[in-house]
């Protein structure tokens, strides 16, 4: 808050740059009064929380304001900022207050950025649209808690309330949103990640027990049984991603085979930890992972756009298909940033030109580029052939019409 700054009910306010600075709100009334008090609150997909927040809108963007114990509200700040600088995928934190209400009392609110496109969990069950994403949360909710323990953060709280879903090209991305329970240190002993699992079983058996008696599950995610199946999917992620390798000497092309493997998982590889073994005519073997964005960083490295994991994955391999015809038609090799450039200019640009308002709908651009990638290969399949990029179009833009 700026020096000499004086705004009822608030005590103090740090907000990041290229942020509002949040002056105009109601800050001496708690957060279920504002409905009424504030013209900026909007309507957003949420999940449940024990805690009270609302949403407010600044133009385009939206932010999440959750009322919590000032300490709390420290806390999670700093949790959620080293999350940010780890490339964690969780909420962005925008700033904190500490306030004072009109009954005395003292209190805090952390303030984050809305993550766009976003849906609960909840909503992948309410909306008949979302059916096919439903299967997906399990390899999902996984994958976040493996990225989570490799960087050393601990949970402390992991259920399908506490997490948001993104669309990606079929699949689903799952991102951190309430860290009020978690910690972070230098790396993560067994003990404190078994704690987590077992969060995790006892939280998502609630989460969809409850889900359950208002809404139809499918028989893959019965309330009793995923929160098991979610916890081996996690040991079979976790188990490959950290086993050793013993190899000979000269078996050097093992361990390229290695980073490729953690490659196609999604892994970015920091380094290799070779030592030796057995009588010293043996190594072992570890990769050190350092994310699971290896697509997406490469995509955004020859592109310039952002997209989430699975996306970049599949518009990467439609970039080196792209690759492979340049380099046949010109005789001659072809570099991957060249048949990027191509590919945005003669590929992706004039889909989404065409798409239109289904583009509006889908809210996401990769994401309807991938859907519209997903129906060419549905197309070809059934008319064993490739039916081509323009007639996959026009037909997905007739399906949308149809259904709107």
């Amino acid at each position: 808050m700026a020096p000499g700054a004086d705004v009822k009910g608030l005590r103090s306010l740090q907000v990041r740059p290229g942020h509002p600075d949040f002056l105009d709100l109601p800050w001496h009334l708690p957060l279920e009064d504002w409905p009424g008090q504030c013209p900026r609150l909007v309507q957003v997909p949420r999940g449940l929380s024990r805690h009270e927040v609302r949403f407010v809108s600044y133009g385009p963007a939206v932010y999440a304001l959750k009322e919590l114990p000032e300490a709390v509200a420290e806390h999670e700040y700093e949790l959620l900022a080293l999350l940010e600088e780890r490339d964690m995928p969780a909420v962005t934190p925008v700033g904190r207050a500490r306030v004072v209400r009109v009954d005395g009392q003292p209190g805090g609110v952390l303030l984050t950025r809305f993550l766009e496109g976003a849906l609960p969990y909840r909503t992948l069950f309410q909306d008949p649209g979302l059916r096919r994403y439903r299967d997906r949360l399990l390899d999902a909710i996984a994958g976040l808690l493996v990225r989570l323990h490799l960087a050393g953060f601990y949970w402390g709280d992991c259920s399908l309330s506490n997490t948001l879903f993104r669309r990606d090209a079929g699949e689903l991305q799952a991102y951190l949103v309430d860290a009020e329970t978690s910690e972070h240190y230098e790396s993560l002993g067994n003990g404190m990640r078994r704690q987590d699992l077992m969060i995790l079983e006892e939280n998502v058996t609630g989460d969809l027990a409850d889900l359950e008696s208002f809404a139809e599950l499918p028989g893959s995610l019965a309330a009793y049984e995923t929160g098991p199946r979610i916890r081996e999917r996690y040991d079979a992620l976790w188990a490959e991603v950290t086993r050793e390798e013993v190899i000979a000497r000269d078996e050097h092309w093992r361990i390229q085979e290695r980073i490729r493997k953690l490659n196609e998982l999604g892994f970015s590889v920091g380094e290799i930890a070779i030592e030796a073994a057995g009588h010293g005519d043996r190594l072992s073997m570890r990769a050190i992972v350092t994310d699971r964005d290896y697509h997406r960083h490469l995509f955004h490295s020859l592109t310039g756009l952002s997209a989430e994991e699975r996306q970049a994955e599949t518009m990467l391999n439609e970039i080196m298909e792209l690759k492979a015809t340049l380099t046949r038609e010109m005789n001659r090799s072809v570099p991957l940033s060249v048949a990027a450039f191509h590919w945005q200019r003669e590929h992706y640009e004039p889909v989404l030109r065409a798409l239109g308002p289904a583009l509006e709908s889908v809210g996401d651009a990769a994401e309807a580029y991938c859907q519209v990638l997903e129906h060419k290969w549905f197309l070809s399949e059934r008319a064993q052939h490739d039916v081509g990029r323009d007639a996959a179009l026009a037909d997905y833009l007739e399906q949308f019409k149809a259904g709107t």
